[in-house]
């Protein structure tokens, strides 16, 4: 059964864009000519001054990757020592970490049912006298509700954070994402739509945080005799820059790319008894980071996690984003606001998402057979339900 369909190489959920070697040696020829490898370099300079274009954005500071450009961020804003920051739970790890890595106290919100960030209807009541900040989330490229955010966040004066991690371009009627809030983190990372092999930034609109944040990533360093604050080692080096310049030039067509498979995934799996498929609101432009889909167990036949062990037997290797909860793991399972009853929307969709194979060079053929092979699976398991219970009535 599985021969005529199984891919001979693995299938990953994503693949890395890269520029051509010809032009990297181009690139790497000016590096060794300059002999700057790093602190503030040209190249660096040069694509923090085209993310502010590309993500139409008033002020871009880059960073060697995106963990260290949110654990800056939060230092930056100056938020009290043992003060609350609500967040969400269905999120990589590093979000919440960077909150704690800060002396911050992470406190968990329940997420919007649709859009699976984080649910403004319920920040409100997770905030006393204690709360400095709200971090949320684009998850998915999915933007959070910003306009409710932010009128909770004035109502109680509160800094506002996002991880935009997942939304490298994304729009909110033609305004990039990265302008609301205080500050916004996007991550480079090689599994990302555009990347710098490691790397991140932060989008702010305030100047204030310029000079800030300039000194918080050079170990707080001003001139050869002046450190002027408690700094680490941020700078992103020639060589990310370098490859960042160039990725410029290829994450539009990427995304094209992309947009056609998803396309295709929509139209085959969107009529499937118990598949959902998110909807991006239409006023909103998709960073086509990731394709996620629901599985509800009761209308498909089988679990989220039985489709993802059977999809491995085709080779194919998708990716339970984001399972478990941030709530789950060791370091946050005791907080209170960490008890499933109070997360039972991210509690479900913890166990429903699932994402597919999402680049470039999959191509709309293999697209198409990771279909069918969803098809197939969900058929067979439904078949042999049949004949379960056949015998048992037999």
């Amino acid at each position: 059964m599985y021969d005529n369909f199984r891919f001979k190489q693995p299938i990953y959920v994503t693949k890395p864009i890269l520029p051509a070697l010809k032009d990297v040696n181009q690139k790497l020829k000016a590096i060794w000519q300059s002999k700057w490898l790093t602190n503030h370099g040209n190249m660096h300079n040069e694509l923090e001054q085209k993310l502010q274009a590309v993500l139409k954005v008033r002020n871009v500071s880059v960073f060697n990757n995106g963990t260290i450009a949110l654990l800056t961020a939060l230092k930056a804003l100056e938020l009290p020592v043992g003060s609350e920051v609500i967040t969400t739970p269905l999120t990589f790890p590093a979000t919440v970490h960077c909150i704690s890595w800060n002396g911050l106290q992470p406190v968990f919100c329940d997420t919007e049912p649709e859009s699976m960030t984080i649910d403004p209807e319920r920040i409100e009541e997770l905030i006393n006298a204690n709360t400095s900040a709200i971090l949320g989330v684009h998850v998915y490229g999915f933007p959070c509700g910003v306009e409710k955010v932010q009128s909770i966040a004035d109502k109680f004066d509160l800094k506002v954070i996002y991880d935009a991690a997942h939304a490298f371009s994304t729009e909110i009627n033609g305004k990039g994402i990265g302008t609301y809030g205080d500050i916004s983190m996007f991550s480079f990372h090689a599994t990302k739509l555009y990347h710098t092999v490691e790397g991140g930034c932060l989008s702010y609109k305030d100047d204030q945080y310029i000079d800030k944040l300039y000194y918080l990533r050079n170990f707080g360093i001003k001139n050869e005799e002046q450190v002027v604050d408690i700094g680490i080692n941020g700078k992103m080096n020639e060589l990310q820059a370098a490859i960042g310049l160039l990725n410029l030039e290829l994450f539009e067509q990427e995304k094209q790319n992309r947009r056609m498979i998803k396309s295709l995934y929509v139209q085959n799996l969107r009529e499937l008894d118990g598949v959902t498929i998110p909807r991006m609101p239409p006023n909103v432009t998709d960073s086509m980071q990731y394709f996620v889909i629901r599985i509800d167990k009761e209308n498909f036949g089988l679990s989220r996690d039985e489709l993802y062990e059977d999809l491995k037997k085709y080779n194919v290797f998708t990716r339970k984003y984001f399972y478990p909860l941030c709530s789950e793991y060791e370091p946050y399972k005791a907080l209170a606001s960490s008890a499933t009853e109070n997360l039972t929307v991210a509690n479900r969709i913890q166990s429903e998402v699932l994402c597919l194979p999402l680049y470039g060079t999959l191509g709309t053929e293999s697209a198409q057979r990771i279909c069918d092979i969803i098809k197939l699976i969900r058929e067979t398991r439904l078949c042999l339900s049949l004949e379960r219970e056949k015998l048992r009535n037999f």
